[in-house]
Parts: C-alpha cells; sequence; structure tokens
C-alpha cells in the first residue's frame, strides 16, 4: 500500500479495497429489510457482494435478506441465490430524484451459491 507520508498509510479506494471481480447485472433483486419487502435492481455482483439501485435510502449497516434469480449458464436452469448481507454503502444518485445506489457486503451465503456467483463473474469477463 502507497503512503502519503512516512508513517501514514493512504486509505485504498473501493476498486482496491475489492477482493473479488464483480460482473455487471442488470436484473431485480427481492429485499427483506426489517420494515418489510422492498424491489431492488442489480448493478453488479460478486462471490461477496452486490450492488443495486433503489427508490429510498437504506442506512450504512443495516442488515438485510435478499433473493435475486442469476441468470443460467449454457444448458442450465437459472440459480435462485439467496442471502444476507450488511450495507456498506449509500449513496443518492441525484439530488432531484429519491434514488439510490447501495452497496451490500454478503456476510451469510452458502458456499455453493458462492460458487454459483463466481461462476456467473467468470462467464461475464469471458464475454467482454
Amino acid at each position: 500500500m502507497a503512503s502519503a507520508k512516512p508513517g501514514m498509510s493512504k486509505a485504498p479506494s473501493g476498486r482496491e479495497r475489492r477482493q473479488h471481480p464483480r460482473a455487471e447485472a442488470q436484473w431485480p433483486v427481492d429485499l427483506l429489510l426489517a420494515d418489510g419487502p422492498c424491489k431492488a435492481r442489480l448493478r453488479d455482483v460478486s462471490r461477496s457482494g452486490v450492488c443495486f439501485f433503489v427508490e429510498r435510502p437504506i442506512g450504512l449497516m443495516t442488515l438485510l435478506q435478499l433473493e435475486l434469480e442469476l441468470p443460467a449458464a449454457p444448458g442450465a436452469a437459472p440459480r435462485t441465490i439467496r442471502g444476507a448481507g450488511a450495507v456498506v454503502r449509500c449513496e443518492r444518485i441525484s439530488p432531484s430524484l429519491e434514488h439510490y445506489e447501495v452497496a451490500v457486503f454478503l456476510h451469510d451465503v452458502s458456499e455453493s451459491d458462492r460458487e454459483a456467483l463466481d461462476d456467473h463473474v467468470r462467464r461475464m469477463a469471458a464475454r467482454a
């Protein structure tokens, strides 16, 4: 990690902190928050997190459950991914719209679902 001054470390940017590659995603995700269900639209996915757009703010460190339908690999059926995570970022997209970009760290997802997410990311990278 680069240092700004001797003895002081510079915080890594979001992209540098990421441990796993992401793939663009543009399909629905169902959220379950403490106050009830909510619909959102995915922006990207990885084995350790998701980013989505939603029409309300969700507080940092809010715990939520989610469910999404992962597109099928050729010759396979779509896969439902279920898990739970914590909001690590929530940014309003525009001052004139109630529309937010939210990033969630997935702390409770089965290993087989994580592997399915990895496979999806690899397939998308191969197409690029």
